[in-house]
């Protein structure tokens, strides 16, 4: 079974936190990739691949040098955050959506627990018009709780609420810790293997990115489907 979604017993400082990034006022950059969403997307980078502040894209799939940026001094509360997280932590960052943006569905390939690499969401402002849909199933994601998401599967987002949506998102390696974390969720949802259909929505999907490692990724994929049939 893989594991669509899991709330976490990971409490933060969700107000502490409003408060430091009103403190930190501009620094947001536009998300990069356009093609996934419509109005306001914007992200601040506080750990990333060379400490770089400007490299807002966590370089996934990869063994990459991930340091703090220049930003994070300026959140004490994502610092606590992260001192109680008992996992190799890669990116951190906040993304903003919005009032009346949209997330369009797409994947985050290879992005979930079961491939070895967990992505965590922090709600710290956010309201009750934010619709986040996994495979077409609503999450409840409210302010000050803790989730993992699996990002390798169909999600989408819109923010149809008057207020920004702000999330912390963490990616993190899975080790046994965080496995027991999210064993211990008391919120959680699970969906079967694979089938051909989903395989060959995903190979498609990669087809399109028309990049290296979404083509070497769709390969493998075809394999793995080949030798299903067999």
């Amino acid at each position: 079974m893989i594991i669509r979604y899991a709330r976490l017993p990971l409490p933060f400082d969700a107000k502490t936190m409003q408060t430091e990034l009103l403190a930190l006022g501009g620094e947001w950059q536009e998300h990069f990739n356009t093609f996934y969403y419509e109005g306001s997307w914007t992200v601040l980078a506080l750990r990333s691949p060379g400490g770089g502040r400007k490299n807002i894209i966590p370089d996934l799939m990869v063994d990459a040098n991930y340091q703090d940026t220049s930003l994070m001094p300026r959140f004490p509360s994502v610092k606590q955050l992260l001192a109680g997280l008992d996992c190799p932590v890669m990116s951190v960052r906040f993304l903003k959506l919005q009032a009346g943006a949209i997330i369009k569905q797409h994947r985050d390939n290879e992005l979930a627990f079961e491939k070895g690499e967990a992505r965590l969401h922090f709600p710290v402002i956010t309201n009750q018009q934010v619709l986040f849909y996994i495979e077409n199933e609503r999450i409840p994601l409210q302010e000050g709780e803790s989730w993992y998401v699996n990002a390798n599967l169909p999600h989408r987002v819109s923010n149809e609420g008057t207020t920004d949506r702000v999330h912390l998102i963490i990616d993190c390696k899975v080790n046994d810790w965080l496995t027991r974390i999210i064993n211990q969720s008391d919120t959680i949802s699970f969906k079967k293997e694979n089938t051909g259909s989903d395989l060959l929505m995903m190979i498609k999907e990669l087809r399109l990115q028309n990049t290296t490692a979404s083509h070497k990724l769709a390969a493998e994929l075809e394999q793995q489907l080949s030798a299903t049939a067999i």
